[in-house]
């Protein structure tokens, strides 16, 4: 834990020391390089990781959804795709396809044919790969938004390229160890449950 903080510290600092800014007017452009925590605009809910690997399906690191807005489990980056560079600053555009870096354990994002551990119909989410080894096309998942470019106050959808599915709540929770998470899923719909938000973060400018 102490590691990880020093490590927040001097991510942050390096964040300001290169003049980055957090956005307060909420209408800025989503940026490649910003940490974000992303919220499900059908429920108060965080998009969250820990070093918890699922019991059954792929075993990988999971994912899942969590309440408090202040857990530091629910912090994503934003980077480009595999073997693209995306310069930091510059605006993601609807359509586009990014990663999503798990900042505390730096997997990814991913999905496959895995059933999701709790509901039926709905696909695995997981964490997976280590910055800078993973080649993995399953972590690539596409903006789906309705400007030309993702807003901060603008919910959106994440859509997996490989399997087609919206990533989602199933509207399930878990039980112990990790009681009171609700599951995230790849989910073939497109409803209200796969829209999510830009809630806090640092926000990486131009």
């Amino acid at each position: 834990m102490r590691n990880f903080c020093l490590t927040l510290l001097f991510f942050l600092l390096s964040l300001l020391f290169l003049n980055f800014v957090s956005s307060e007017d909420g209408d800025d452009p989503i940026t490649c390089g910003t940490v974000l925590k992303l919220q499900n605009a059908a429920d108060n809910i965080r998009l969250h990781s820990h070093e918890i690997k699922y019991g059954s399906g792929s075993g990988q690191q999971s994912v899942t959804g969590m309440t408090h807005s202040d857990d530091v489990n629910s912090h994503w980056q934003i980077l480009g795709p595999v073997n693209q560079h995306c310069k930091r600053g510059t605006p993601i555009k609807c359509d586009d396809i990014i990663r999503l870096m798990h900042l505390q354990t730096r997997c990814f994002l991913h999905s496959h044919d895995f059933e999701a551990p709790l509901s039926k119909g709905n696909n695995e989410i997981s964490c997976f790969g280590k910055e800078g080894e993973s080649t993995d096309t399953g972590d690539h998942y596409k903006v789906i938004c309705a400007s030309d470019v993702w807003i901060e106050d603008e919910q959106v959808r994440f859509k997996h390229v490989e399997t087609g599915n919206y990533l989602a709540l199933s509207g399930q929770t878990y039980n112990r160890p990790i009681s009171g998470q609700r599951e995230v899923v790849g989910s073939p719909s497109a409803g209200y449950s796969a829209f999510w938000i830009a809630a806090e973060g640092v926000f990486v400018k131009n």
